[in-house]
């Protein structure tokens, strides 16, 4: 088996940097719009056999050394009886914004919509055989709420900001429900075969240090630390894009891997991180619009910041943009394969 990754995640010693990418089950891939084409993203989501595909899709085709199941991070709200329409960004039909649509939530335990996303999980360990490990995932608390309060995506994120400072009691139960929610989610694919897990707080940039201690820390870390409880040794990573300013925190949430976004250098994110963690990314997604040659620069340049890291994962800073030429996805893979083999494990990662 292929277990750069998951040796990476440890801080373990590596031949070579590993490599997967955000997104990388998606629309730059020609065979990936196929699908698409007959099928709904939900459909893609929960249907076995098409979420198979569509996650393997990339490893066959680019090389990356980890697979990342097929989903949305909003599948617990699903699971707990938000209607969303994926167009594709999400678009629900209602918001959670008063005590009364709070309590209309019902648990997520047993849904079948985490049901249906186990046997993908597991049909896709049977088609992987080991080549390469298996990533699960789900979406922090405070970035479900966000979504929650505000419908869908949001310019400034008005909604989930009244809540916090209009109505902050509703507001923590809300991250309540969802954080439970989120652990049974974790807990169902983990137990189906998922060999390490990301959680991505997509909107803990919005938050001051101060708002990110009281409304998203606690509850990211209590969702990372129920993973632990029902698989020790599983790698955690956890992503929060735009929050190069919470870095200090963020080393504090209990996670083996933090992601790293382009907006702040390698070297600087692991002078603020130390030794906590190892560090994943963060090519900018943009600069595989570019050339192979701009590619490959940027590729020497991010291992050089990550040369001496207690372990590294190369990835985008975000997830890959639609308009990327498939060819420059193969390109970033080849050169992190390339250029890191040239180093010994001594030297770092």
């Amino acid at each position: 088996m292929n277990d750069l990754f998951l040796r990476a995640c440890l801080g373990q010693p590596v031949e070579r940097t590993p490599i997967w990418i955000m997104r990388q089950a998606g629309r730059y891939l020609p065979e990936y719009r196929a699908v698409r084409e007959r099928h709904s993203f939900w459909q893609m989501c929960t249907i076995p056999e098409l979420c198979t595909e569509v996650t393997l899709q990339p490893v066959d085709r680019i090389g990356v050394d980890a697979a990342i199941l097929f989903s949305d991070i909003l599948v617990p709200l699903v699971a707990m009886g938000m209607e969303i329409d994926f167009t594709p960004a999400p678009v629900m039909a209602r918001t959670l914004r008063t005590e009364a649509d709070i309590e209309s939530l019902r648990s997520a335990d047993g849904s079948s919509v985490f049901g249906s996303i186990a046997d993908g999980v597991r049909m896709l360990r049977r088609e992987l055989n080991g080549r390469v490990p298996l990533i699960g995932f789900a979406g922090a608390p405070f970035t479900l709420a966000t979504y929650a309060a505000c419908g869908g995506g949001s310019r400034n994120q008005s909604e989930i900001r009244s809540m916090m400072f209009g109505t902050p009691d509703l507001a923590h139960r809300l991250l309540r429900k969802l954080t439970d929610a989120i652990i049974v989610s974790l807990r169902s694919q983990i137990a189906a075969g998922v060999q390490a897990i990301q959680l991505f707080d997509s909107w803990a940039g919005i938050l001051s240090a101060e708002d990110y201690e009281t409304f998203a820390l606690p509850y990211a870390r209590e969702v990372l630390a129920a993973v632990k409880a029902v698989d020790p040794v599983i790698p955690r990573i956890y992503f929060a894009p735009g929050a190069a300013g919470l870095l200090d925190r963020i080393g504090t949430v209990g996670a083996e891997v933090t992601g790293i976004d382009w907006r702040i250098p390698l070297t600087r994110a692991r002078e603020i991180l130390g030794d906590r963690t190892a560090v994943q990314g963060n090519l900018d997604p943009g600069v595989l619009l570019g050339s192979p040659k701009v590619i490959e620069e940027k590729v020497i340049r991010i291992l050089a910041e990550a040369r001496g890291a207690k372990g590294h994962i190369m990835n985008l800073g975000h997830g890959i943009l639609p308009e990327t030429p498939v060819e420059n996805a193969a390109a970033f893979v080849e050169a992190t394969h390339r250029h890191s083999g040239q180093k010994t494990v001594d030297s770092g990662q």
